[in-house]
């Protein structure tokens, strides 16, 4: 699947197939389980600083490693650069989510629902990169189901986390 298929721009494209994309919606599920006892208030709040401090890390660990990598010889603004735009996946997949805790936390949906909406939405977005990575290399159904599949399983896991922690 090309990125004009898909009717997306090259530069999403290549943010949202990342793995810090997949990882990011790995992580907002784990937090939201984790913080589901609350408020979407406070799960919303716990998601969003808990994204922006992970991404800061990455960018940080990043730059560290480039620098390393080339003596320094890369620079300290390119390194920071391409490590933010290498990161970026992280931010950008956590969006979907933290607007439907922001429904939640704002009432216009419930609480509980908002939490499990969001869980449900990682999930099939997982599912939904899996599929598009391989169906960017393979025209063969059976490896994108599979991928799909077992990218979305880690939020599945994560979703009955919450079903056995929280019921």
């Amino acid at each position: 699947m090309t990125d004009e298929q898909l009717h997306i721009t090259p530069r999403v494209g290549r943010i949202l197939m990342s793995e810090e994309a997949i990882y990011g919606l790995i992580l907002v599920s784990g937090m939201i389980v984790v913080s589901a006892r609350g408020t979407a208030w406070e799960a919303l709040a716990t998601v969003a600083v808990t994204v922006i401090v992970f991404f800061a890390a990455h960018v940080f660990a990043g730059t560290l490693g480039r620098l390393a990598a080339t003596d320094g010889h890369a620079g300290l603004r390119a390194s920071l650069r391409a490590s933010a735009r290498q990161s970026g996946g992280m931010l950008l997949a956590s969006v979907p989510p933290l607007i439907i805790l922001l429904l939640g936390a704002t009432r216009v949906i419930e609480d509980t629902t908002a939490l499990w909406v969001a869980l449900i939405v990682n999930t099939v977005m997982l599912g939904a990169l899996g599929w598009i990575a391989v169906a960017r290399w393979s025209t063969h159904w059976l490896p994108r189901i599979l991928s799909a599949l077992i990218t979305a399983a880690f939020g599945g896991v994560l979703i009955l986390l919450k079903a056995v922690i929280h019921h």
